[in-house]
């Protein structure tokens, strides 16, 4: 028992100063990054949870910034890509070349790609190849790239934090359900408030600017997301999600605007990445476990990208983002 008792201990220790952590990451980022606090939550909730987000937004809406200020802050080794059509696997996981040493036998010597690092920007990935967009989801799946029959591990930790533009279609490569459902999290980037936009314009066009600092490193971002998957998750929180998860499934749920307008539902991997968020929102807002409001919450950021409406029902006026809050109220 008093084992029992000093581990709680040292469990509600250790989340105290990760929460103390976590505030200063926030507070860097907030420097550069003004309006956006629900959505820097999901992001940095995305990465302790160990997995990768979607950014979607129109153009000039600072995910670019956004990105760049939290690489700053978790003090991650940062590469980015620009995904355009004709962009090869190569470009990204790295190519093997034929050298030849001084006393004349070749070699094979592998150049790493830019995949290599700790958070890769995927900028505007739906531009790239189905082709080039399965090779990086497969390295983000998989931790490792192989080339020439070769296995190399990626850096621990790696994230990927991808944008897309969901305005301009043309010339796009749409990625697929199955490919989407390899990102945690979706999150959605809406246009500033007034008040944030004020905000934006004095600090990015006078003579001074402000930048991000850095708080955290890799090693400690290990040490947090191991302390992620210990936080406790109580029943209740559990049924809520796998509640959740059968309401949105049109074979199983009894809801009708889900079986008859839903082609799709989401699958195992959506309660995972929703049990690990849930925890790592409950840690970055002070909480030892996660509750009942934290599967609200991050039911649509979770479950967006893994169902999808059926024609009929997008004609009837339906939304996903609609739906997915019904849901989320009844199971939770």
């Amino acid at each position: 028992m008093t084992e029992m008792n000093e581990a709680g201990t040292d469990l509600i220790a250790q989340a105290d100063a990760a929460t103390a952590r976590l505030q200063q990451v926030r507070d860097s980022i907030g420097q550069v990054i003004f309006g956006l606090e629900d959505e820097v939550e999901l992001c940095l909730a995305a990465i302790l949870s160990g997995g990768h987000a979607l950014l979607v937004g129109a153009p000039g809406l600072a995910k670019t910034r956004l990105v760049q200020a939290i690489a700053v802050a978790t003090g991650l080794e940062t590469k980015r890509i620009q995904f355009t059509p004709d962009l090869m696997p190569a470009d990204i996981l790295g190519s093997e070349i034929l050298e030849e040493s001084d006393d004349g036998k070749r070699h094979f010597r592998f150049l790493p790609g830019p995949i290599f690092c700790r958070l890769l920007m995927a900028d505007e990935i739906n531009r790239a190849s189905p082709r080039t967009q399965a090779a990086l989801l497969q390295a983000m799946q998989e931790g490792h790239v192989t080339i020439a029959g070769e296995r190399h591990d990626l850096p621990q930790p790696f994230h990927v934090l991808a944008t897309q533009n969901p305005i301009e279609q043309e010339g796009t490569y749409p990625l697929p359900e199955a490919q989407l459902d390899r990102f945690l999290l979706r999150v959605d980037i809406p246009y500033p408030t007034r008040e944030a936009e004020r905000q934006v314009l004095l600090a990015t066009t006078g003579a001074a600017s402000t930048d991000a600092v850095k708080v955290l490193d890799a090693a400690e971002i290990l040490k947090l997301q191991a302390l992620v998957r210990a936080l406790p998750v109580g029943e209740k929180v559990l049924d809520a999600i796998l509640d959740l998860l059968r309401l949105a499934r049109p074979e199983e749920t009894d809801v009708d605007a889900v079986r008859t307008g839903v082609s799709w539902g989401p699958g195992p991997r959506a309660g995972q990445a929703l049990m690990l968020a849930c925890r790592a929102r409950a840690l970055l807002q002070g909480r030892l476990a996660p509750s009942t409001e934290d599967v609200a919450a991050l039911a649509e950021p979770v479950l967006k990208h893994r169902m999808a409406l059926s024609f009929a029902a997008r004609a009837d006026g339906h939304t996903l983002e609609g739906l997915i809050k019904s849901l989320a109220e009844r199971a939770a």
